[in-house]
């Protein structure tokens, strides 16, 4: 097997933002300091957008009901969702990021790939690099943001997690395949509570125990997954850093413990869904033209239903009309449903002007450049 060395491997960073949200509510409003706070929703209705670390300690999460959120932790201060402010500061970050890598591949207002390799600002080390990268978000927005430093996608963004909030962790060429051995298996991008749950019924629970599989076992038991799997357990991931990378769609959808029969359970799932669906959309910046609503049913039988307009869907009341009209056209169910979802697609930006492609590398004599 062919070794990289650490001064040819490529040099990645993934950047994400701590309690993006909720941490610009708490900058913004000091009585909010210290305090538990959800972004979006109520002590009533509604789907968390985003927690605080303080909240996050009572177990609160993003796209937890509101009221669920509010039980867990009584103390909890609910705020209405700034986007365009969240989208400005986003601008900003990403004005820093340009600074070091021509190569930025924007995930959502909150996070980033950047590859580092060509030393852009001649730092001398991909980690300095990101240490530049924070102190200037710290400095110029008031914020805190955590990175993860390696040689592929798939490793800095699972580093970028490994000392949140305000951390940083660096996964070396000839660390990755140790550093994914000892890795639980649901820390894999990709690998949900359904798939961890196969997997543990496989006695799969490590990065290690997935590797010891062959490619057609994975085949077998994970379908269209499996060749993913078998190279990121090995520390393999051959992605670019794709600066004009193009979102296909944006949504949620929920498996439900107890399949939903019910027209009126039906309609209240989907309400809830709408409102998680479209905070993610937010988030992402994006209007669409096409409406997508998925079921399973308990059979395992599926199918989508989808309205396309020649005008975007601009606003959340305009997406759930949509996908309300959807779901209507199948009421009533024979068949218990276990799976909703609802999807937005045939994107564009929510701005109507786009930004500009990005700048052609400046050729430098290049110096020694280690991680």
């Amino acid at each position: 097997m062919t070794r990289t060395s650490d001064s040819s491997a490529r040099k990645i960073i993934h950047v994400d933002m701590d309690a993006f949200f909720a941490s610009v509510e708490q900058r913004d409003n000091p009585a909010l300091r210290g305090r538990p706070v959800a972004v979006g929703g109520s002590a009533q209705r509604g789907v968390v957008a985003a927690a605080s670390y303080e909240a996050r300690q009572f177990g609160v999460h993003s796209a937890m009901p509101s009221v669920t959120a509010a039980r867990r932790c009584p103390a909890l201060q609910f705020v209405p969702p700034r986007f365009e402010v969240y989208r400005a500061v986003s601008q900003q970050i990403r004005q820093i990021f340009s600074r070091y890598s021509d190569l930025v591949e924007p995930l959502s207002l909150d996070e980033a790939y950047l590859d580092v390799t060509a030393d852009k600002q001649q730092v001398g080390s991909a980690a300095g690099t990101a240490q530049l990268i924070r102190a200037a978000i710290r400095a110029e927005t008031g914020l805190t943001a955590s990175a993860g430093v390696s040689y592929n996608k798939f490793l800095a963004k699972i580093a970028s997690d490994q000392n949140k909030p305000d951390g940083i962790f660096v996964i070396r060429p000839h660390e990755g395949p140790g550093f994914v051995a000892s890795l639980p298996v649901r820390r894999f991008y990709g690998v949900g509570p359904k798939t961890a749950e196969r997997m543990a019924a496989l006695d799969i629970q490590l990065g290690a125990d997935l590797r010891d599989k062959s490619l057609d076992f994975l085949l077998e038991h994970f379908g269209k997954s499996a060749e993913y799997l078998y190279h990121a357990a090995r520390g393999v991931d051959h992605r670019q850093v794709k600066p004009n990378r193009t979102r296909k769609s944006v949504g949620r959808e929920q498996t439900y413990s107890e399949d939903l029969l019910a027209d009126d359970a039906l309609r209240e799932a989907l309400e809830r869904i709408v409102e998680s669906s479209w905070l993610r959309i937010e988030k992402h910046g994006v209007v669409g033209r096409t409406v997508t609503l998925k079921v399973k049913y308990a059979d395992f039988r599926q199918i989508t239903r989808s309205q396309s307009g020649e005008e975007y869907v601009v606003c959340k009341e305009q997406f759930a009309a949509v996908g309300r009209q959807l779901l209507e056209q199948l009421l009533p169910v024979g068949t218990g449903v276990r799976l909703l979802g609802l999807t937005l697609s045939s994107l564009a930006p929510v701005a109507a002007g786009r930004a500009l492609a990005p700048a052609a590398p400046i050729i430098r004599e290049q110096r020694a450049f280690d991680f």
